[in-house]
């Protein structure tokens, strides 16, 4: 099993990194994706990955609610990091229209442009989007030629919203808000294309029922596979065998 969106290299995990690390691998859960979001995020990300050489891979990306005013900068900073370092993707990248719109057009701007270097490198994206699917939806069919894939995570989607977001190539992250009763989404899973399915729990946050409201760690994507198996009435072990398989194959792991 793989946590495709794991923030263990942060502060919420530095007095137990090491015994989180240990009960994800208990639980069978064999790569811990990491999304970089910032400037700041880039260190802590990659001693973590160098701590856990087997099990961690990163990703490099601006995320949007870290794009400001000096976005041209830090894009430049970001950007040069593909030359020192090998990253599975181009992520966390997107669009966040929840907690501020100032700098909307910023957002976008960084949003293509990254778009646009996971074309040149040949790397998935991995997109995070909030209260933006229809302008992340419109940029990334503007931008798709065909070699763009990558993954739309955290989804808390409608099923037409998920069948555009397969129609363009891409995939499907479930954490979490899956397994929330007032989540919506036992109406939606049951509907969704397994083919295009790959679990994360994007800890520390959004931790699954029943650890709702605590911290959340990759032990606990064995949560949500399991609440996907029960929605689509088939067995752990192939959700875990596809969603696995799925998740290899975009990352190239």
């Amino acid at each position: 099993m793989i946590d495709t969106h794991a923030h263990i290299y942060a502060k919420e995990f530095d007095e137990d990194r090491d015994a989180v690390v240990q009960r994800a691998l208990e639980q069978g859960i064999s790569k811990i994706l990491l999304p970089n979001i910032d400037l700041e995020s880039i260190e802590p990300m990659l001693k973590t990955e160098a701590a856990y050489p087997d099990v961690c891979h990163s990703m490099m990306g601006l995320h949007p609610c870290y794009v400001n005013a000096d976005v041209k900068q830090t894009l430049a900073t970001i950007h040069s990091w593909f030359e020192k370092h090998n990253f599975i993707a181009v992520g966390e990248i997107g669009i966040d229209l929840y907690w501020d719109k100032t700098f909307k057009a910023e957002q976008e701007m960084a949003f293509i442009t990254q778009l646009n270097w996971a074309k040149e490198m040949k790397l998935p994206v991995v997109i995070h989007t909030r209260d933006s699917i229809e302008e992340t939806l419109s940029l990334l069919k503007q931008e798709q030629d065909g070699s763009l894939s990558g993954v739309f995570h955290c989804f808390g989607g409608s099923v037409d919203e998920a069948k555009a977001i397969n129609d363009l190539g891409f995939h499907l992250g479930l954490g979490g808000v899956s397994t929330f009763k007032n989540g919506g989404m036992d109406k939606i899973i049951p509907h969704l294309d397994m083919d295009y399915l790959i679990l994360e729990t994007d800890c520390p946050y959004l931790a699954p029922v029943p650890h709702r409201g605590k911290r959340n760690e990759p032990a606990y994507t064995q949560l949500v596979a399991q609440r996907v198996a029960d929605l689509r009435e088939m067995s752990l072990a192939d959700v875990d065998a596809i969603t696995t398989a799925n998740a290899m194959k975009l990352f190239g792991i």
